[in-house]
């Protein structure tokens, strides 16, 4: 269970700040709900029953485990799948699991795609570009907090690691 002032990574908003932990009644049903908001969104309210197995939520990462992946990017990602609706949907599905390795993977593969297209002056394709950017959302700023550091300083890092990898 988490508490008020932690800072949660919620599957669909991201980076969010549990504001209160309260019980509510809707349609007649009593529950103990978090209420919480997005980082980015401080403005917009989230009302989630702490008992809901349906969505993830993970803590953030502590300083060594966010050391660990910030120098995963040092290593390969994963194969790329030439066929974009595959591809999407299989990294997708691997970023949708909330595992990290598996993300800083598919972040440092489309991170490499990136410089890639560049090189060669081509649109790399926008689902890869949308997916990329809610990684670099959610997991760059999240290293971030747990690394006392800034989203900026971060993402430099990791694109100077993936330039001499590349």
């Amino acid at each position: 269970m988490f508490n008020i002032g932690d800072t949660i990574i919620y599957s669909t908003h991201g980076l969010c700040e549990i504001d209160d932990i309260c019980e509510k009644n809707y349609s007649n049903m009593k529950r103990t709900y978090y209420v919480m908001h997005p980082i980015e969104s401080p403005e917009l309210t989230i009302n989630l029953p702490v008992d809901n197995g349906q969505s993830i939520m993970q803590a953030i990462v502590g300083k060594d485990e966010a050391e660990r992946i910030l120098y995963s990017f040092e290593d390969q990602g994963i194969q790329w799948i030439d066929d974009a609706r595959q591809r999407n949907k299989h990294y997708s599905s691997l970023v949708n699991t909330g595992d990290r390795s598996d993300i800083s993977k598919v972040a440092i593969t489309l991170l490499r795609k990136e410089i890639e297209t560049q090189r060669e002056q081509i649109k790399m394709p926008d689902q890869d570009r949308k997916l990329l950017e809610h990684i670099k959302s959610i997991m760059f700023k999240e290293l971030a907090i747990s690394l006392d550091t800034s989203y900026e300083k971060i993402a430099k890092q990791i694109n100077s690691q993936i330039k001499q990898t590349a």
